[in-house]
């Protein structure tokens, strides 16, 4: 009986020499690998400045080359940086990069997480749609059939060249009956079209316009708007200043419109993100945003990197919104669905 106590009491000593040499062992490997922490400083360091880019992006002053505009423009491609960090990290074997790369990540979900997921619901009472055909575009009559066969009540077209302009009404014409063009943007309907005219936005002519919709369950104001294009250049950044004032403009002519009901379709050379279209967005909705399935680029079509073509409203619901298939543009035709 001694002797199995004197057993059992041997084991147990074995056993906690055993604990206590995988602790030793730990806390030596633990102590040998202390640079786990040290080693990438300079790509934590990376992580907190995209960090604070992201957060702190309305700061970056407009003074000089439009910069802010310029970020913001591209603002949700500053998340491919991430698991472009992440992967430096783990080469690296840093813990303090990989701690640190959870505060940009954690900041890009709040801003652009909800657009990944499908925001889309079943319904709606009309259906619009706009797209930007590009004046050198080689099959007009074929764009025009494709926007026709999308289903749209209606359509916006902008940058239409005069002499293109018979060719998309011929094409369109048996879907809508109802339409008008006003300089290089037009509009047509399926529904009654009454009081078109143009809309000044400072351009010298008409990039912009207005009509009224008779829907069945009401009228709605239709804005059809091509603000001025933006060029970014080595020595003079991101030239704006000519759609910004353009985009003022045509802030204030829709917040004076006296219906309620306010849809604005369009090729807006912006993105909801920049400040300098606030005169227009902060006003209005995104059908995109509220409604849509996943970003919705729509600028270049080849390789979408930017949503500049918008759909807007104001007094109605969107329900869903989304990109239309590729035509001979180099943008791609979006549309939506709207309760009204």
């Amino acid at each position: 009986m001694a002797r199995v106590d004197m057993a059992e009491t041997e084991n147990g000593g074995a056993g906690d020499e055993r604990s206590r040499s995988r602790f030793r062992a730990a806390l030596d490997r633990w102590r040998g690998d202390r640079g786990i922490w040290r080693r990438g400083i300079l790509l934590a360091v990376c992580a907190v400045l995209l960090t604070l880019l992201m957060v702190f992006h309305a700061e970056i002053p407009n003074r000089i080359g439009n910069l802010g505009s310029l970020t913001e423009t591209f603002l949700p491609w500053l998340g491919v940086l991430v698991p472009v960090l992440l992967v430096l990290a783990l080469l690296r074997r840093s813990a303090t990069a990989l701690i640190a790369l959870l505060l940009p990540t954690v900041v890009w979900v709040n801003f652009f997480g909800g657009l990944i997921t499908d925001k889309s619901a079943s319904g709606g009472d009309l259906t619009v749609a706009t797209h930007n055909v590009n004046a050198d575009n080689p099959d007009p009559e074929g764009t025009a059939r494709q926007l026709a066969g999308s289903g749209a009540d209606v359509v916006a077209l902008e940058e239409l060249k005069g002499d293109m302009v018979p060719v998309y009404e011929r094409a369109l014409a048996s879907t809508y009956k109802y339409h008008s063009v006003q300089g290089t943007v037009g509009l047509w309907s399926t529904y009654p079209l009454s009081d078109p005219q143009p809309v000044d936005i400072g351009m010298g002519w008409t990039r912009a316009m207005r009509a009224t919709v008779a829907t069945p369950q009401g009228e709605v104001r239709v804005y059809v708007a091509h603000l001025p294009s933006v060029r970014v250049k080595l020595n003079a950044g991101f030239t704006a200043n000519q759609r910004d004032n353009s985009a003022n403009l045509l802030g204030e002519a829709i917040a004076d419109d006296r219906l309620q009901r306010v849809i604005l379709l369009g090729d807006l050379n912006g993105t909801m993100n920049d400040r300098s279209l606030n005169a227009v967005t902060a006003q209005m909705r995104s059908t995109q945003g509220a409604s849509g399935d996943g970003f919705g680029f729509s600028w270049p079509a080849s390789f979408p990197m930017a949503r500049i073509d918008q759909i807007l409203v104001k007094g109605v619901e969107p329900a869903s919104s989304w990109t239309l298939p590729e035509t001979k543009s180099d943008h791609l035709p979006i549309a939506a669905r709207v309760r009204l």
